[in-house]
């Protein structure tokens, strides 16, 4: 498929001054014009070594105004990078509504160099470039627009740049340029496969002749120009519709499947919580050892007693390894980000523990319920949160998903005792009695949200928690047997 990127094409150097002009007002308009639409856009810039890239990255940070572009280079992956999931350190640097990311580097080095090395298996490198394939249909679905360029030079070219490199005193050799100059057969052959299979029609990738400069930086710009000239036709919101899964129906109430009636024993409840918290400490610190990272996700109903169970879940584990992030409504920064953004930032390092006090499944409740996202947004966002959570588990993340859940009148009773007793009058707000008006609403938001999310990798525990103690060992008891099964693979 590079055959059509030999041909060798230039352009004299008056034509370039000539058409470069032209090229800049147009990439700066169009430029102007995504931004006031908030768009955000991510330029992916790839290829051979030796192909002029980073003259590619400077010369369209020339063109465009740098005020809303940010250039990131990814080098060698960091300690604190290798300890998550291998999409965390991108997800991090994704451009906010309205400006341009230029990715020198991107989703597809770790996989394609894996496989060159033959350090990654053939399914492992499927695997990778279909998680790739997902990420990028999630971001094209959530408005962003994905520009792709890969820069090729013939193996002929290569050597020749490289002589000249290795005579020139204003620079030498890469380690990029040493390791895989040697390896160009390959490095072609892979990158072949990779393109055919990442290549669909929202996030087409554009191979360019890279044998003359000049050809080669206005190529990129051009289809910059292009891209964002398309995307000015459609609206900030991205594409329409997308992996909603077919209607759900004969299927049950799950939340009526929950037997609010239990209860702890009174007698041994202190015993039992003791027990498990014992052993989700000594969980905790082999996790800890064993390098292996846990993630605990709590929704439920208005005064469920999801804190309570928080507190006795932190109770447990030592304060270094864990932390607890509350969810509230969106900042401005994250509103201007995918919804996912802000979740991906507080994934945990090998070892640690962190309790998200809701979660990215606000998307399809409170978002949902309240209209704050538009149906086809919440539709897809199944999909969406399904490969987020496939990708943890796949890291080897411990993940562990609660839905607490009291009865109509218990919420009641606890909504009253908010408003009477002074310490607890903080948790009621007029919102809380507003969502009760609007109890079957979010019943049928759950039982479709389990429906779409109890996956085998990420199964949902439902919690009957109209007895607090009951709630919190079930809690406790689900965790350490999640760990446990986690640390024993």
């Amino acid at each position: 498929m590079f055959d059509a990127a030999e041909s060798g094409r230039s352009i004299t150097k008056a034509d370039f001054e000539k058409q470069a002009r032209r090229l800049q007002s147009g990439l700066l308009a169009a430029q102007w014009h995504l931004r006031d639409a908030g768009v955000p856009v991510v330029v992916i810039v790839s290829g051979v070594e030796t192909a002029g890239k980073s003259e590619v990255v400077k010369r369209l940070n020339q063109w465009l105004d740098a005020r809303s572009v940010q250039s990131v280079a990814f080098w060698d992956e960091s300690d604190e990078e290798r300890e998550r999931p291998a999409h965390w350190r991108f997800w991090r640097q994704l451009p906010a509504a309205g400006t341009i990311a230029i990715l020198f580097g991107s989703w597809y080095t770790r996989p394609l160099v894996g496989r060159v090395q033959r350090k990654t298996g053939k399914k492992e490198f499927e695997s990778q470039l279909s998680g790739i394939n997902a990420l990028e249909r999630t971001l094209s679905d959530n408005g962003n627009l994905l520009v792709k360029l890969w820069f090729h030079v013939s193996k002929k070219e290569q050597k020749h740049r490289l002589r000249e490199i290795v005579k020139s005193e204003k620079r030498q050799l890469s380690p990029y340029e040493k390791a895989y100059s040697k390896s160009y057969d390959r490095f072609v052959k892979v990158s072949a496969m990779t393109l055919q299979a990442t290549d669909p029609p929202y996030a087409p990738w554009h191979v360019i002749d890279a044998s003359d400069r000049q050809y080669r930086e206005l190529a990129a710009g051009r289809l910059l120009l292009k891209a964002m000239r398309e995307r000015r036709g459609r609206s900030a919101g991205g594409r329409a519709g997308r992996r909603a899964g077919p209607a759900l129906t004969g299927r049950k109430d799950v939340l009526a499947q929950v037997n609010l009636n239990a209860k702890a024993d009174p007698d041994s409840y202190q015993r039992k919580l003791e027990k498990y918290q014992a052993q989700l400490n000594k969980l905790s610190w082999a996790a800890r050892e064993k390098k292996v990272s846990t993630v605990v996700v709590f929704e439920g109903s208005d005064a469920a007693g999801k804190g309570g169970a928080i507190r006795r879940l932190t109770a447990a584990v030592d304060a270094r390894l864990f932390r607890v992030i509350p969810i509230a409504a969106p900042t401005d920064e994250e509103r201007a980000h995918h919804y996912l953004w802000r979740f991906w930032r507080h994934i945990p390092r090998h070892g640690n523990l962190t309790i998200y006090d809701r979660s990215w499944y606000g998307r399809v409740l409170v978002e949902r319920v309240e209209g704050f996202a538009k149906p086809p947004e919440w539709r897809r966002a199944y999909a969406e949160i399904n490969d987020f959570e496939r990708e943890l588990t796949d890291d080897g993340v411990c993940l562990s998903k609660f839905w607490l859940q009291i009865s109509h009148a218990e919420q009641l009773l606890r909504f009253k005792e908010r408003a009477k007793v002074a310490y607890k009058q903080h948790k009621i707000t007029e919102e809380d009695w507003r969502n009760r008006k609007k109890w079957d609403a979010y019943a049928a938001a759950v039982d479709e949200m389990v429906a779409r999310t109890n996956t085998e990798n990420a199964p949902w525990t439902l919690v009957a928690a109209d007895d607090k103690k009951h709630a919190r060992l079930t809690v406790l008891k689900a965790v350490c047997l999640d760990l446990e099964r986690v640390l024993d693979r």
